[in-house]
């Protein structure tokens, strides 16, 4: 009589656990929307911003380039692709888009290069100031290139360091106006350009180097493989993504410079180390021919993602190989 008495209990508390359950489980909509939809609902607001800032701004822009605008007048003209025209008809703008290249050329060649043999010798065990090392290999990187470019510019002066040391060891000869001269002053603004983020291409190196595996290091030691054959069949080939993230961004960042140039030269002397942002800026902001400037800028990021992107399919290919 207890244990028929006890079973209507028992079956409420199923039916009860049994409701309790089906209200937790989130259904099959909720999971759907919170697995798809709900990640996009966290961008909007990082959207939002890059939309107002850079989007909008940047189709404005655009427009201004086909106009004759001067930064003032609210009604400009419409010119068509008279400014473009004169891009690629101008001596000035293309004499500093040769500048440009070769600057950019010369830089992400040399300063990987440089970053590379620092990341292989910071990251050695048997250098025991290595930490040290890597503090003043990056310093140069987070000063502003500004105050590098001012700093270079006394280096190189008539009277700089560079000078003053070559007389002191008898090479009078040598001395020159290192950024008076237009046969080296694009190279000194490039050397100023390649102390200052050398640091940061040994930073992305050595974050590949640390990623390689000390056993694979150990077995070439038992197989007799020396630096050079280390490097060349274990290292080079592990450092292929690191070696495309550091020339990608070497590149786009010099094609993109302006502070060291303005700070060393200002584009002196005569047009010897113009480029295309300097360019940009005097034509801009000098002279007002505010529709001339962008239509320089839009050639300038076109040039600059054509540059990108080949570079991205030659090394990426080699990455997949």
């Amino acid at each position: 009589m207890g244990r028929n008495s006890s079973n209507p209990t028992l079956e409420a508390r199923a039916q009860a656990d049994e409701r309790r359950r089906s209200a937790s489980a989130p259904s099959s909509r909720r999971r759907r929307f919170s697995g798809v939809k709900a990640p996009w609902y966290f961008i909007i607001p990082a959207l939002s911003v890059y939309l107002f800032v850079e989007i909008v701004p940047g189709g404005r822009g655009l427009m201004y380039a086909f106009t004759d605008w001067d930064g003032f007048t609210t009604d400009p003209n419409f010119t068509g692709l008279q400014n473009f025209s004169r891009v690629f008809l101008s001596g000035p703008a293309l004499a500093a888009l040769i500048n440009t290249l070769s600057l950019a050329l010369y830089v992400t060649v040399v300063q990987n290069l440089i970053g590379l043999c620092l990341a292989l010798g910071v990251n050695s065990q048997r250098v025991r100031s290595r930490n040290a090392l890597r503090v003043v290999f990056f310093a140069p990187v987070v000063l502003t290139p500004l105050v590098a470019g001012y700093v270079w510019a006394y280096i190189l002066a008539p009277d700089g360091t560079v000078n003053v040391a070559l007389r002191a060891v008898g090479l009078d000869a040598l001395t020159r106006t290192w950024l008076g001269d237009p046969e080296t002053a694009l190279w000194g603004i490039a050397v100023a350009i390649i102390w200052q983020f050398s640091g940061y291409s040994m930073v992305i190196y050595l974050a590949g180097l640390q990623a390689i595996p000390k056993e694979l290091y150990e077995a070439a030691d038992l197989d007799g493989a020396g630096p050079f054959r280390r490097f060349r069949y274990i290292v080079a080939p592990l450092l292929n993504g690191a070696f495309l993230i550091s020339l990608v961004l070497t590149l786009i960042g010099t094609l993109a410079q302006f502070d060291q140039v303005i700070a060393m030269t200002g584009g002196g002397p005569g047009r010897a180390t113009e480029t295309i942002t300097t360019v940009i800026y005097k034509q801009g902001v000098v002279q007002g021919q505010y529709g001339y400037a962008v239509s320089l800028a839009v050639v300038m990021t076109v040039v600059v993602a054509v540059l990108a992107v080949i570079q991205y399919k030659v090394v990426d290919r080699r990455v997949n190989e």
